[in-house]
């Protein structure tokens, strides 16, 4: 089930901002993470490893990392029994920490896989990440001037 919550775009929707996962998860694939109305792109990467039902491995880049000159990260997903459950770990390489990507990924998984587990549980996701997904909020304008940030600085 989890394998396939990756895979299935009407069941990515419901845990993951809105969006699906389009592939034909062959090693060395494209694949990209879709707007599931508008087909608007968000993420782009490769297809490392896809070992069905155990591990899939992929590149994790955004569309305009090349103008930006950013390296993809990675991202693997692994699946396993254990105690009679399922035990997925997901592990983001390549990441800065304390870069604003970094922490804004690191937010966005625990939300995401927090979902996921909610959404195969009960059968209904976290309702944060049931709609349309636009990144990380932001802090409120008067936060930003007592932090010493400036408005346009979040």
């Amino acid at each position: 089930k989890v394998w396939d919550a990756l895979m299935d775009g009407e069941m990515t929707k419901q845990f993951w901002g809105f969006h699906k996962n389009v592939s034909d998860w062959k090693v060395g694939s494209p694949w990209s993470h879709q707007d599931y109305e508008t087909g608007a792109v968000a993420v782009v990467g490769t297809v490392l490893e896809s070992d069905r039902p155990r591990r899939l491995s992929l590149t994790w880049g955004h569309p305009d990392d090349a103008a930006r000159a950013e390296e993809p990260t990675r991202v693997t997903f692994d699946i396993a029994s254990f105690m009679g459950s399922v035990k997925l770990t997901v592990t983001h390489e390549g990441l800065e920490p304390a870069s604003p990507r970094g922490r804004g990924t690191v937010e966005g998984w625990q939300a995401i896989i927090s979902s996921l587990k909610t959404l195969l549980e009960t059968g209904k996701p976290l309702p944060a990440t049931a709609q349309r997904w636009s990144g990380p909020p932001k802090p409120a304008r008067d936060e930003r001037r007592r932090s010493g940030r400036s408005p346009t600085a979040a």
